[in-house]
């Protein structure tokens, strides 16, 4: 499959991921594959922030600024940086999936891929309420990376698994 286009929204428990969410972007990516970095903000989450960066109401401190400032998404960008990729940072504000699955559709990507942690028997019917909604709505193909790290599994090599749409 040639990948133009993918979006990899990370999100403020992505860190403990990195590794999972950057080697699965690297193995799906094309030479030119353009990758879209999205963070999306909970309206008051983004309103704290804005405060903490001294903001005024009248200022232009978008989504995306402050997305650009979260460790994530900076240690993301310097991943896939130094591997040859120029990442495009982008900031939503609104319902994780929501925007996960706008973003998908305004910018056209070929695939999305979502982190997720191994959850217990009975989570594992469900890989989580925004992972769950995005592949069960989205238009693309998408890859759900599990981090297996800290959780018990029997195969801590385990691929990550993708629903085909």
């Amino acid at each position: 499959m040639n990948t133009n286009s993918l979006l990899l929204p990370l999100g403020r428990t992505d860190e403990a991921r990195i590794d999972y969410l950057v080697d699965t972007t690297l193995n799906v990516a094309d030479e030119g594959t353009t990758v879209y970095l999205l963070h999306v903000f909970e309206r008051e989450e983004y309103e704290s922030l804005r405060a903490a960066l001294d903001a005024t109401p009248q200022s232009e401190v978008s989504p995306t600024t402050v997305a650009r400032k979260r460790d994530v998404v900076k240690e993301t960008v310097a991943r896939l940086e130094a591997a040859g990729l120029d990442p495009v940072v982008v900031g939503a504000l609104g319902d994780r999936a929501d925007a996960i699955l706008r973003e998908a559709a305004r910018v056209d990507v070929d695939i999305i891929l979502v982190g997720g942690r191994r959850r217990s028997p009975t989570g594992k019917a469900l890989f989580g309420s925004v992972a769950q909604e995005v592949m069960m709505n989205a238009d693309v193909p998408v890859t759900f990376v599990r981090d297996d790290e800290g959780a018990e599994s029997e195969d801590p090599e385990a691929d990550p698994v993708t629903v085909p749409n």
